[in-house]
């Protein structure tokens, strides 16, 4: 779950200080059959999760040269301008198909662009309701391309694009002018059996399906904490050419008396990674339902919070490792396994590669599921609320550094005064915090890393010298247990706030950010990094700040506390890490090997997706989607941006566009740093005039 917007009272505080006592300042202006990109999310590399591109034109040497090629509007904001600004998050990844760049819209439509100058060759508009809810706000990750073998260039739908929808459907198109391929399902289209839903988007799809041999897998996204019973989370599969539905595989098995769980869900949401030469599909499952009261479904409900390997030629489970048992913190397994081949030993070994919500990671042998580095059963808090029994121990990784803090004490409460630090003190103090994994309570717990991670959909990028690079995101979440009479008491005082009932639990649950006063995190940054972790000494070689406040702040100070971020990274043969991901509106380059930033290109709005890079035409090519992420609170847009050098001849920017698009921020640093300490004098006189009051009042 993404955090609601933050600084909201700070930002208007600033804004009046502003006013009051500083000048005006002005704002900058702002040729093979089949040709998939190496970081699309159906290309052999990023369908394995590893995102690393061999392409080596752009470099640490000449990244700062990169020009803005081309920026496309999917035209969302003035087609469908109340659900685009309020109801989507702009997720997808492009993919190079057949000579055309092709993306997804948070309303599925489907639009191939010309790769080198960025205009529409063809869309697919699916027409999505907007009177449906969905209950992860509109939004499509990506589509997933298919060369059928059986077909002659040139044939109809021969390469074909699946994409699933937010309202259930699976779609195949023709590659080369986005027509639905009549021979799949019922005019190109097959429509999912979600069984039985409360409302239209308690089920979707988000995230790309994925293709392997002549099989198209997709997995779904479901409502959190309405009811016990929440629609199943079963993955499917289909037939690449027909659409038939060939097997289905559900994540919540029985027990070994035979009893299945009384849940739904376990579903996966997030992307897939799949091995075509063992015919292995890899799923990163999520909690059952509802998230935070288990006793319901007793037991560590195997299969569930785990990364599960399936045959792909039947269905059948291959293994299974699980993260979390009997999770009540909503601590599903978000991010997409990750294929490597690491060097142990002198030798290669094939493994997977998870990062979790709670920063921890797993390094798995790709055959057997076996962790390749030492894990360890540890106690955790026990104490569940009435009806409810937790799994008595967890499991750790031996000797691999955690990539986020798991404990936030109240003497570890941030503030930019006295005043909101003590109040974050006060408000952590008094709730239940017995550090990671402790239960929801009716008191109030702390849960840090929060239930939107540490790591989460966006994943890892991996070199090929075993080094990691991995996005996290650092806030704390309370999470309250309301007892079933008091709920819609609860919920009727608060309308505003996340309180949802978990229909058929004794608990209805509530969730919020452990933010002070000024709507700032209540522990310390930076609240979002970009790290290097190398696998073969198991160590962090380097962890930097991912973000500033400039979104977040007027008059664009950019404070560098890192910031809480959705997407994930890239890594290329170049030496260079690109990501966006953070709150601000920028797509970064690092240096991987030392993490310095060298380069910030400008964008419409934060690029909440992962970048992806391709040749054309023996040019480098970087592009993102720069649409913002409505539940987050960012400025909202339609765009994708690509980012080339200069060809030989073009100028390159001109020096004012330098100086908008590089570090540093569109207000300096250390005048936010004045105003923050004129803000804290303000606060103290202010305080010390109310206690002179209450003093008066008592006397009299």
């Amino acid at each position: 779950m993404p955090p609601r917007p933050f600084f909201k009272s700070f930002a208007s505080l600033l804004t009046l200080v502003f006013a009051l006592c500083m000048p005006a300042v002005g704002n900058g202006a702002d040729p093979t059959p089949m040709s998939i990109g190496p970081l699309g999310p159906s290309s052999p590399v990023a369908t394995a999760g590893a995102r690393f591109s061999a392409l080596t034109e752009i470099t640490s040497a000449n990244v700062e040269g990169l020009n803005k090629a081309w920026t496309f509007s999917t035209g969302d904001l003035s087609r469908r301008p109340a659900a685009a600004m309020k109801r989507t998050k702009f997720e997808t990844t492009p993919v190079l198909v057949d000579g055309r760049l092709i993306l997804c819209t948070p309303f599925n439509e489907v639009i191939a662009l010309d790769p080198g100058d960025g205009h529409a060759l063809w869309r697919h508009d699916p027409e999505v309701s907007m009177d449906m809810r969905p209950a992860n706000r509109f939004n499509c990750r990506g589509v997933a391309p298919w060369r059928d073998p059986a077909s002659a260039t040139g044939d109809r739908c021969a390469t074909r694009i699946l994409s699933a929808t937010n309202d259930a459907r699976l779609i195949a198109l023709d590659a080369h002018n986005g027509l639905p391929c009549p021979g799949f399902g019922d005019g190109g289209q097959v429509r999912i059996d979600t069984g039985s839903l409360r409302w239209a988007g308690e089920f979707q799809v988000t995230s790309a399906p994925v293709v392997v041999r002549d099989t198209v897998i997709i997995g779904s996204a479901i409502g959190d904490n309405q009811r016990v019973d929440a629609p199943s989370g079963r993955v499917r599969a289909f037939d690449a050419r027909t659409g038939m539905l060939r097997w289905t595989w559900d994540p919540l098995r029985p027990d070994a008396s035979g009893r299945k769980p009384r849940a739904g869900a376990a579903n996966v949401w997030a992307p897939m990674a799949v091995d075509e030469a063992r015919g292995l599909v890899f799923l990163p499952t999520s909690s059952p339902s509802p998230d935070f009261f288990g006793g319901e479904r007793p037991g560590d409900n195997r299969d569930a919070d785990s990364v599960v390997a399936l045959r792909v030629a039947d269905g059948s489970r291959a293994w299974a490792f699980q993260v979390v048992k009997h999770d009540v913190w909503d601590y599903d397994v978000a991010a997409q396994p990750a294929l490597a081949t690491l060097h142990i030993d002198g030798r290669p070994r094939d493994v997977v590669v998870e990062a979790t919500k709670q920063g921890l990671v797993f390094v798995l042998d790709r055959d057997t599921g076996l962790p390749v580095f030492p894990v360890e059963e540890r106690p955790v808090p026990q104490g569940a609320v009435p009806g409810d029994v937790l799994s008595a121990t967890q499991t750790f990784p031996v000797g691999m550094p955690a990539l986020v803090p798991s404990e936030l004490k109240a003497q570890d409460a941030f503030g930019f005064t006295f005043f909101d630090r003590g109040a974050c003190r006060d408000r952590i103090a008094a709730l239940r915090n017995e550090g990671l994994y402790t239960p929801p309570s009716t008191q109030g717990t702390v849960l840090f890393p929060s239930t939107g991670g540490g790591v989460n959909w966006g994943g890892v990028a991996i070199d090929p010298n075993d080094v990691v690079y991995v996005n996290t995101s650092r806030f704390a979440h309370a999470v309250t247990l309301i007892p079933r009479e008091a709920y819609a008491d609860a919920k009727a005082a608060a309308p505003a706030k996340e309180i949802n009932p978990q229909t058929g639990a004794p608990f209805g649950m509530r969730r919020e950010l452990i933010d002070s006063p000024f709507g700032a995190p209540c522990n310390p940054p930076p609240w979002g990094t970009l790290a290097a972790l190398d696998l073969r000494t198991r160590t962090i070689r380097w962890e930097v700040p991912l973000g500033t406040t400039e979104e977040a702040l007027p008059l664009g100070i950019a404070l560098k506390t890192g910031m809480p971020n959705f997407g994930g990274p890239i890594v290329t043969a170049g030496g260079l890490v690109f990501i966006g991901a953070a709150m601000d509106r920028y797509l970064r380059a690092f240096d991987a090997s030392s993490g310095a930033e060298l380069w910030r290109g400008r964008l419409p709005a934060p690029a909440m997706a992962i970048p992806m890079t391709y040749e054309w035409k023996g040019r480098q090519y970087v592009v993102v989607a720069a649409g913002g992420h409505s539940e987050a609170g960012t400025k909202i847009a339609d765009a994708v941006v690509a980012f080339r050098l200069p060809a030989p001849g073009e100028s390159p920017r001109s020096v004012w566009d330098r100086t908008i698009d590089q570090p540093g921020g569109r207000f300096a640093a250390g005048a936010g740093a004045a105003v923050l300490a004129v803000v804290a004098a303000a606060l103290w006189f202010a305080r010390r005039r109310a206690r002179r009051r209450r003093r008066s009042a008592d006397r009299r």
